[in-house]
């Protein structure tokens, strides 16, 4: 098969054509967070012919997801797989022809440079704020563009973010909001169709960022599909911005040890231990058998004692549910798995 028989209604547009092909099929990616944005992204840049696509996340699919994460299925739920490795397995069906890499991890300051090394473009498919902060002055730092997303209910909104040039995250939103501050899609629930539009928006302005495109859009979209309502908001550089204006990234620069986070909306907490590493979970398995239920893969350890649950990757990061804060979660790590 040739680059022009696959991507040929792509090349045909005169907005790409042949040299705009070869660009997207040199382009390297990475997408942060592979939930209901991520996917749409992943599979459209796939498609599209973008030649390496590194997709990150920390979390496994649930039966919850199925609703608007379009590359998962009640296969992938019932084998316990992680969203990265699940589109990654979807994907290859897809497009044989590029480089998909999964990374099952989480997103901090010690590894998110990492993460970024060797790409073009950076995109938004998390959910977190404090994230896009750090992914805001990582690229700001590394001069490299990144497209932001967010998508609730039934509006989203998009905005390409390049360095030296538009305003960055930070003159948007000057101030992290407080957990349970906000509403999340648990509390006030998302609409398939708006996670699907932003996350074409964002695959777009992609393709155009990546040919070079002189259309690539300076301004703020938000689109509420419910109430037919669409905005195109001018966005100004903060001359005291702490990130495009100061350099102070002072989210980049924090160094953490073991750290929580609490899911806002899943009765969840996330413990990330100091150390990572290799963790052996067959080996865990064994130990944990005696105290409770246990199912595992080569990815990713469930432990059951009652209501509470353990999954635990193989990075030593754990997910537990239904504890009731943060300090009795990182307990209960130490307790079962050693802190």
């Amino acid at each position: 098969m040739t680059l022009s028989e696959r991507y040929s209604r792509q090349i045909v547009f005169k907005g790409i054509g042949e040299e705009g092909q070869k660009k997207i099929s040199n382009s390297k990616v990475v997408i942060i967070g592979m939930g209901a944005l991520g996917t749409v992204i992943a599979n459209n840049l796939c498609r599209a012919g973008v030649g390496f696509i590194r997709m990150v996340d920390r979390d496994y699919v649930e039966i919850s997801n199925l609703q608007r994460q379009v590359l998962y299925n009640e296969d992938d739920v019932r084998e316990n797989l992680p969203k990265a490795v699940a589109a990654t397995k979807h994907l290859q069906q897809v497009n044989s022809e590029i480089t998909l890499e999964p990374v099952v991890s989480d997103v901090n300051s010690q590894n998110i440079e990492k993460l970024m090394e060797g790409v073009n473009l950076v995109l938004d498919g998390t959910d977190n704020l404090e994230i896009r902060y750090l992914m805001n002055e990582a690229c700001h730092k590394h001069r490299m563009p990144w497209i932001y997303g967010a998508a609730l209910m039934s509006y989203g909104m998009s905005m390409n973010i390049l360095p030296g040039e538009s305003a960055c995250l930070r003159c948007l939103y000057p101030h992290l909001l407080k957990p349970g501050s906000y509403h999340t899609c648990s509390s006030a629930g998302v609409l398939s169709m708006i996670t699907g539009i932003i996350g074409c928006v964002e695959s777009a302005e992609a393709l155009k960022i990546l040919t070079g495109s002189t259309e690539v859009r300076k301004t703020l979209f938000v689109f509420d599909v419910w109430n037919n309502s669409t905005h195109y908001i001018e966005v100004e550089k903060d001359a005291d911005c702490p990130t495009c204006a100061l350099k102070n990234y002072e989210f980049l620069d924090t160094v953490k040890g073991s750290y929580t986070t609490s899911l806002c909306g899943r009765d969840s907490v996330q413990v990330h231990p100091a150390s990572t590493g290799d963790v052996d979970l067959k080996a865990l398995a064994r130990k944990l058998e005696p105290l409770g239920k246990v199912k595992y893969n080569q990815f990713i350890l469930n432990f059951n004692i009652g209501e509470m649950e353990i999954s635990l990757f193989k990075d030593g990061r754990a997910i537990i549910k239904n504890v009731k804060d943060e300090n009795a979660a990182k307990s209960i790590y130490s307790e079962y798995i050693g802190l």
